[in-house]
């Protein structure tokens, strides 16, 4: 059976549809508080003008708590790390437009970010979304990758999205067999962005290491975020620094565990502290001047992945 109908029905449907509606719903408010200023007599062109500053004040708004909160909680940074007020501008910046383009991205997801057909392979590459996510956000990520010729590349959009990680855990575990399966190869290579990571260390603790040849973890609170106290559900709760179950999740442990990579920025703008993604049991690669998901549009990170992804016997298909 293939990847893909191994992990239907898509659970990456419950953000798709969270977010259609959520946005639907404030485009359709505005448009009734337009049409009746124009029923007034007001003018319709203001409002049809306005209408992409509608839609760009939702992450403008979060963004901006979301810099604040981990500005509040942040780690002590080395002197030399500290931003210009052109650089936080610029930080700041590329974290808006990268969340703006997520929401139609996770809307369109399935579309946007296809498995490929089952196919012979030698080292299938898995993608893991973080919280309240869904694959989409791995578009420019994949259109990276299939620049470099780098083939094939699977995502995995798990949920319901404040679950348990263990049952996330479990959604890649069939998503892992079923990409062997699909590509005849023994193993995979896992980039995961932010709680992704988590879900891939809840895998590794519940099925061991042999399916996996390199895991990469992309602005992955290891040790928990300070900002999982202002959402609620199972998983939010899992990462929250100090509780019961990030603090049994341990390090990896036993024969087959694979090289593990932390990428993490010092200006995270979700991982707060942001000191929080280093990691005792592996490699830590830290950058700076880059938000939370930016990191996944980032030329400079593409290419420090691409290195890995590369070293973990990855060719060009």
């Amino acid at each position: 059976m293939s990847a893909r109908a191994r992990t239907r029905p898509d659970s990456g449907a419950w953000t798709a549809i969270s977010l259609a509606i959520a946005y639907g719903a404030i485009i359709a408010m505005y448009a009734v508080w337009a049409a009746s200023s124009v029923t007034r007599g007001a003018s319709a062109w203001p409002f049809v003008l306005a209408l992409p500053l509608v839609y760009l004040m939702v992450p403008l708004v979060f963004v901006s708590l979301w810099f604040a909160f981990a500005w509040w909680f942040r780690a002590e940074r080395p002197d030399d790390l500290r931003l210009s007020a052109t650089g936080a501008l610029r930080l700041f910046w590329h974290e808006f437009v990268t969340i703006a383009g997520n929401a139609p991205r996770m809307i369109f997801y399935r579309a946007l970010t296809p498995d490929p057909p089952p196919a012979p392979a030698r080292s299938p590459i898995l993608l893991i979304h973080g919280v309240l996510c869904n694959g989409g956000v791995w578009r420019p990520f994949k259109r990276w990758l299939a620049h470099c010729a780098i083939a094939p590349v699977y995502t995995l959009s798990y949920g319901p999205p404040l679950a348990s990680i263990d049952v996330f855990a479990d959604q890649a575990a069939a998503k892992i067999d079923a990409i062997l399966t699909d590509t005849g190869a023994e193993k995979v290579i896992v980039v995961a962005h932010s709680m992704g990571g988590l879900v891939m260390r809840a895998y590794l603790r519940r099925y061991g290491g042999s399916k996996v040849a390199r895991l990469v973890t992309i602005a992955t609170p290891h040790e928990g975020s300070m900002l999982a106290w202002i959402a609620i559900g199972q998983s939010m709760a899992q990462l929250r620094p100090r509780n019961p179950w990030l603090a049994g999740l341990g390090a990896p442990e036993g024969d087959d565990v694979p090289p593990i990579v932390s990428l993490w920025s010092w200006h995270d703008s979700m991982v707060a502290p942001q000191t929080s993604s280093r990691v005792t049991f592996g490699e830590n690669i830290e950058v700076a001047g880059i938000g939370h998901t930016a990191l996944l549009r980032d030329e400079a990170v593409f290419q420090r992945v691409l290195k890995e992804i590369e070293a973990a016997g990855a060719r060009y298909q």
